[in-house]
């Protein structure tokens, strides 16, 4: 049963007929009661959906940083569903069931805060990574630096955001235990102070052990 929750011009919680009234992020919304159906799916339809869920699988580790890459852009939406977009026709390639990623594409940030130049990682320790970059005079030199290692083995990110700026052109990151020994894609963002804007995600390549 639907219920008014402001009087009549107020917005709809519950169904009403083939409607169902809901809200996200305090924002009221109808949408169309889903429609059962017995037909199966087709070849493609069954192909789009493993990759949405190819897709998914891969995006659930970086969460902590995606929240942070793609807050500029997630109005209306979640900043993993923004993310999701982001990556769906360019770092997954292949068809299923033959799926595979792109890391050099994955993106975990856009906007237009100016890169860091010449940035570079190297791992220095077991678990201790170092990246280095020139000085620019483009940008502020209190940007932040957002620093993400993956383990495609493990399905593991680690990484930091903030406490080095952009103007310290170094830093160095203790990271997992878990991923000594494994090969770690590795990315790095500049992010505003504020964390109101970012910059495009930089890839790293790959480290190897």
């Amino acid at each position: 049963m639907a219920k008014l929750t402001s009087g009549i011009f107020g917005p709809i919680s519950g169904k009403v007929g083939g409607l169902v009234g809901a809200s996200w992020k305090n924002i009221p919304y109808i949408r169309s009661k889903p429609q059962k159906t017995t037909k199966p799916p087709t070849v493609a339809q069954i192909a789009n959906r493993e990759k949405f869920r190819f897709l998914n699988e891969l995006l659930v580790p970086f969460y902590p940083f995606l929240t942070v890459g793609f807050k500029n852009m997630a109005r209306g939406k979640t900043e993993i569903n923004v993310a999701f977009t982001q990556n769906f026709n360019g770092s997954i390639i292949g068809t299923y069931p033959d799926l595979s990623v792109d890391y050099a594409k994955l993106s975990l940030s856009k906007g237009t805060l100016t890169p860091l130049i010449s940035v570079e990682a190297t791992l220095i320790g077991a678990n201790l990574i170092k990246a280095t970059w020139e000085p620019n005079n483009q940008g502020v030199f209190d940007d932040q630096i957002m620093l993400v290692v993956f383990s495609p083995e493990l399905k593991i990110a680690d990484g930091f955001v903030g406490g080095v700026k952009r103007r310290d052109k170094e830093c160095t990151f203790r990271f997992n235990p878990k991923l000594i020994g494994k090969s770690l894609e590795t990315y790095i963002t500049i992010v505003a102070l504020n964390g109101a804007r970012v910059g495009n995600t930089q890839y790293l390549g790959r480290i190897n052990p």
